[in-house]
């Protein structure tokens, strides 16, 4: 790539969001350019691993199922009919008297998200390989499930390049920010190469902070999050996504994933974890977390208390102060766009956050007070699961 070529747009980050706002700003006309230091789906980025649940339900949170809604849509006329997306289901478990579930209940009704909504009864009839313990009732949402998060995401980058979208693997220096409203005409990598742009979207989840210490240290707080997978019983199904949907029990901050890929099955604690660097720290995980994963699951699914570790992952969220995303222009640069905050929740909602993203670049409208920078304080109060 010449160094003195212009692009419409320079996107920098190839994970969900920036692979996602790469495709649609190509489809909407412009020359885009796409960078990432290590990769599309790459094993230190928030948008790797092997799989992330897609589901329709945020309490009383029209805008997240509506972009939900929206996301899982692009998602299959993407993906088409390759196995990327798995419709497994998801399954959430409440307690009585569940104000946050039977929130999400109400809106799956109100925005006609297809669901059932299953008593105690039903659940251990129908899912034998979970012990519920002190769950009442459950929602099962039919038409989601579980998506393929690195090759999703690779799949998204190979389309947009199959558009034209020019990609780069480079890493981009930190900008700081600057007082007034200018303009930035170019940035520059680590190896000296000067990318020139009209605008620039950066899309780069736990590196945001790093890129901007001075403006998103204290706004975005990168946490340390462990993946864990269970071997199951030789010859059996009882545990792959055709006959378990994905669940969720925030009331513990617990989700597990089907065996897909015969990988084993998925556990994770969604409780945000330490600091961490995305760039430096070690992806080992800790014996103090496989024991709280295995006492969870040895409440919730016994039958696999005593099962192997088949695989481990150490990712990590980028919190926003309440789980809000961000999406809003630089305050000090008017051609600048800031694009992350996912907080653990983002990963479905690539499809929907490049639409927007797509529209902000072009009209310069702000859609939602939610993800202005504004809004994103420095003290950490989670909100939005």
């Amino acid at each position: 790539m010449a160094t003195e070529q212009t692009f419409d747009v320079a996107v920098v980050g190839a994970g969900v969001f920036g692979a996602w706002t790469a495709f649609q700003l190509s489809r909407a006309g412009n020359a885009v350019l796409l960078i990432d230091a290590y990769g599309p789906g790459n094993s230190r980025s928030s948008s790797g691993g092997e799989s992330r649940v897609i589901r329709m339900g945020y309490g009383p949170d029209q805008i997240y199922t509506r972009m939900a809604q929206r996301s899982l849509v692009l998602w299959q006329e993407l993906l088409g009919s390759s196995a990327l997306f798995q419709p497994s289901g998801v399954l959430w478990l409440a307690r009585e008297n569940d104000v946050y579930c039977e929130a999400t209940l109400e809106t799956l009704g109100q925005l006609n998200v297809r669901c059932e909504k299953l008593d105690r009864d039903e659940l251990a009839k129908r899912y034998p390989q979970l012990e519920f313990g002190s769950v009442a009732w459950g929602i099962l949402e039919t038409d989601s499930g579980v998506l393929l998060a690195r090759r999703a995401v690779q799949a998204v980058v190979e389309h947009a390049r199959k558009r034209g979208v020019t990609y780069l693997a480079e890493a981009v220096l930190p900008l700081e920010v600057m007082s007034g409203s200018v303009r930035l005409d170019r940035v520059e990598t680590v190896y000296g190469r000067e990318i020139i742009a009209q605008q620039f979207v950066f899309a780069c989840g736990p590196w945001l902070p790093k890129l901007f210490p001075t403006l998103l240290a204290d706004r975005i707080h990168v946490t340390r999050q462990e993946v864990f997978f269970f071997g199951v019983p030789p010859i059996s199904d009882y545990f792959d996504p055709k006959h378990m949907p994905a669940w969720i029990d925030f009331n513990n901050l617990i989700y597990g994933i089907p065996n897909i890929d015969d990988r084993g099955f998925k556990v994770a604690i969604d409780a945000h974890g330490p600091q961490f660097d995305p760039d430096t720290g070690e992806r080992i995980v800790s014996p103090e977390g496989l024991a709280a994963v295995r006492a969870l699951l040895r409440q919730r699914m016994p039958l696999l208390a005593d099962a192997p570790v088949t695989e481990t992952r150490v990712c990590q969220y980028e919190n926003t102060s309440n789980g809000d995303f961000l999406i809003d222009r630089h305050p000090g640069f008017e051609n600048v766009w800031l694009v992350g905050g996912g907080s653990g929740h983002g990963f479905k909602h690539g499809p929907a956050v490049g639409e927007a993203v797509a529209a902000l670049v072009s009209t310069g409208r702000q859609l939602e007070r939610r993800f202005t920078f504004e809004t994103k304080k420095k003290v950490q109060h989670r909100m939005v699961y």
